[in-house]
């Protein structure tokens, strides 16, 4: 993986150095950077359009009582296209509009689904119909869903001492524990 990254240090400015030449012979100097604050300025408004819209995905996500895996998935593939760019090149600027194709971030998304639950990275299982599989660790055990009252804060005696208030546990009479 490190030299998967050392490659990409040196070798993506290499590129954009030879297309920014290569387009600068084509296109002129000044059209050259022109381009380059183009793709920055038409960046920054898909970022905020889309960004916006990932974000108000993903808070109806939480409100309906769901993840937003999938809006956290295409707000982080949204930051890097940002990115890349506001990185002056051309094939950054080209990489980061990908991003933006909703199409293709569902692709990349599936991949890296399919790429970290294949690699025995990342375990997943469901709460649901009783034919998932249990969590790791097997069953948790019972539950038992009960009502209690914190008696501490009226008696002034402390917890656990009787004076005639309740009926000597920490359960009042007019309580029930199920």
């Amino acid at each position: 993986m490190g030299f998967i990254l050392l490659a990409a240090m040196i070798g993506v400015p290499i590129l954009e150095i030879a297309v920014f030449i290569e387009a600068g012979e084509l296109i002129g100097l000044w059209p050259t950077i022109g381009a380059v604050i183009v793709t920055a300025i038409v960046g920054t408004t898909l970022l905020r359009i889309q960004g916006l819209a990932t974000l108000f995905r993903a808070q109806r996500n939480l409100e309906e009582g769901r993840l937003p895996v999938v809006a956290a998935f295409d707000g982080l593939c949204l930051l890097l296209a940002g990115a890349l760019l506001l990185t002056p090149g051309f094939v950054t600027d080209g990489v980061g509009l990908l991003l933006f194709v909703p199409p293709l971030r569902s692709a990349l998304r599936a991949w890296a689904t399919h790429f970290l639950v294949h690699s025995g990275r990342v375990q997943t299982w469901s709460t649901g119909p009783a034919s998932s599989p249990p969590p790791p660790g097997g069953d948790r055990g019972t539950v038992i869903d009960g009502e209690y009252e914190d008696v501490s804060e009226r008696d002034d005696k402390g917890p656990g001492s009787n004076d005639g208030n309740d009926s000597g546990g920490s359960v009042p009479p007019n309580r029930r524990v199920r």
